[in-house]
């Protein structure tokens, strides 16, 4: 199934321009050293990429040495069913900072068309979930304890709804999405206080530049913005060699430096780590932030391991 160029260039020109729009800055979703091995969380458009059954567990645990700092497990699950076109996925995000603890599950489903002879394809992605916050304002000290919001603890559940676009090749990916178009309440780590969830814009996009037959070399970005305030950058570079040991650097804009490495154990399993040091005032008080990252992929029978480097 293919569509014309100019409609596939005003549907990129269209994703583009709304991140354009009322952007804003705060930590409400949680953030990943590794977003360019963790996508499904951010677009669930990239649900059945891997062309297999994978599976992708995440641990990060964020400024170590500061008492109630942020704490993140995901689980992600995703599979392209027979016909290759249609994919599921699971995603499971559990989220703790300070007193609250913030859980997020969702189902996702993408659809995915090829629109040239050169293998480019753009997937169709939503998701529907459920978000769960407590809170337990034991844990810590707080503004006053006069204040009504500290007397009881909270418990909220809200519905959770997004979409995605991602178009990609064997070398290049690009993808948009809005986890979560609903209205939901969250944790200010800046307030102490519970505060309106906005809507959050992702932008990721990398390119795979084959160096040899042994190296591959892929820079890649991140862009997360809120309606409202500025734009947060990631940007990173990783090395692959003999398709088994990846190293690799990131930045983030106006917050952190990071270092990554991975390696393929075997065809299966794969394993990441990343370090990433604050380049803010908070490096005074804390040592690092560490991320520990697991897919494993159950290859079916007839089907080829993904050779992409994302």
């Amino acid at each position: 199934m293919s569509i014309k160029k100019s409609s596939l260039l005003n549907i990129v020109f269209l994703m583009l321009c709304a991140l354009t729009i009322n952007f804003s800055y705060a930590q409400q979703d949680p953030q990943y050293t590794h977003y360019m091995y963790n996508t499904l969380s951010i677009n669930p458009a990239y649900a059945g990429q891997r062309n297999n059954l994978s599976i992708v567990a995440l641990h990060r645990t964020q400024w170590v040495g500061i008492e109630g700092s942020p704490q993140t497990q995901s689980l992600g699950i995703h599979s392209p069913l027979r016909n290759q076109q249609l994919a599921i996925g699971f995603n499971a995000v559990m989220d703790a900072l300070g007193p609250a603890n913030e859980s997020f599950v969702d189902a996702n489903f993408s659809y995915s068309i090829l629109i040239n002879e050169h293998n480019t394809e753009l997937s169709f992605g939503m998701k529907a979930g459920w978000h769960i916050i407590t809170t337990d304002w034991s844990k810590g000290q707080f503004q006053t304890l006069s204040n009504p919001l500290f007397q009881e603890n909270v418990n909220l559940s809200s519905f959770v709804i997004g979409a995605g676009l991602y178009l990609s090749n064997d070398n290049w990916y690009l993808g948009v999405s809005i986890p979560n178009f609903l209205t939901t309440k969250h944790y200010d780590d800046f307030q102490e206080s519970l505060a309106t969830e906005r809507l959050h814009y992702f932008l990721i996009g990398g390119y795979v530049f084959n160096l040899s037959s042994t190296v591959k070399f892929k820079p890649a970005f991140l862009v997360k913005a809120t309606s409202g305030s500025p734009v947060i950058a990631d940007v990173s570079a990783n090395a692959l060699f003999n398709d088994k040991f990846t190293l690799g650097l990131a930045w983030r804009w106006n917050d952190s430096f990071a270092g990554l490495a991975g390696f393929q154990i075997n065809k299966n399993l794969y394993i990441g780590y990343g370090y990433d040091l604050t380049t803010t005032n908070l490096n005074n008080y804390n040592t690092g932030t560490h991320e520990v990252l697991l897919r494993y992929e159950i290859i079916k029978q007839g089907r080829q391991v993904s050779p992409r480097f994302f």
